[in-house]
């Protein structure tokens, strides 16, 4: 099994700011009046009111990361409304401290391109995640041949990309597949109500949220890891038994683990 692991998950919310700026809205319509008038309009002309990738504006990075030392869930937050640059330059800052495998699911259609723009946005540097063999970074010439941008490539791992064949007519939804394969899935909300939570104030439930989302990931992967003999049955079965300590100890102070062990029993 490789070590460290990361896995992530991002949660966004509507860029009003950008889309103000965008579509010259008058100073007077609230941030809601400016969201429900783009999202009228998308409707009007029978289309997804979903903004693209570079008006998501990232509030959560939740990760798992896994090493020989042990499991730590972790999630980087944009609590004061002002710090979305910081929060990407601290997740691409872990990626060059520790190298790590990238693992996702879906990373490669939303999370990482909404990381991007935004990264751009904001002037975020990330030297070892953009290196492709091209010079510049201490491991250039291995990451030619496996880095974090190519879609075929291992260091960064779209679980949900290679499951179907790249093929995008064969994705399958993450709560589905967490469920199906035993575990609990999704709990407390799904990303439509992402936005609307924020609103009312509930960073907190968002954030526990993510972090869900993000286990129900790391648990497919070790399941993956398994069916591709990167873990016999025996060294799988440890891990998922040291998942479940690891959250038993977080459960007495985070209610969300509480509830998603309950769920997984």
């Amino acid at each position: 099994m490789p070590w460290p692991v990361l896995v992530f998950d991002i949660e966004s919310i509507p860029d009003i700011a950008g889309l103000r700026q965008l579509r010259d809205a008058p100073a007077d319509m609230s941030d809601q009046q400016v969201h429900a008038a783009w999202v009228q309009e998308r409707k009007d002309n029978n289309q997804s009111d979903f903004l693209p990738h570079y008006l998501q504006r990232v509030l959560v990075i939740s990760c798992v990361f896994r090493n020989a030392d042990g499991l730590r869930v972790h999630s980087f937050v944009d609590r004061d409304n002002a710090s979305e640059g910081k929060v990407i330059q601290t997740f691409f800052n872990v990626l060059d401290k520790y190298v790590p495998q990238l693992v996702s699911w879906n990373g490669g259609g939303f999370d990482l391109p909404v990381l991007h723009y935004r990264g751009l946005r904001h002037g975020v540097s990330a030297d070892r995640y953009w290196c492709m063999g091209e010079g510049g970074a201490p491991d250039d010439r291995e990451f030619k041949w496996n880095n974090y941008i190519s879609r075929y490539h291992m260091r960064h791992l779209d679980l949900m990309d290679l499951l179907a064949m790249y093929q995008p007519r064969a994705n399958a939804p993450l709560d589905a597949m967490a469920k199906l394969c035993g575990f609990p899935g999704k709990l407390g909300m799904d990303g439509s109500q992402v936005y609307s939570a924020f609103v009312d104030g509930k960073l907190e439930e968002i954030r526990r949220y993510c972090e869900t989302d993000v286990m129900n990931t790391y648990l497919l992967y070790c399941r993956f890891q398994k069916m591709r003999c990167g873990f016999t049955e025996a060294e799988y079965a440890q891990e998922i038994d040291f998942v479940k300590q690891t959250l038993g100890e977080l459960a007495p102070n985070e209610p969300h683990w509480r509830e998603y062990l309950a769920a997984w029993a």
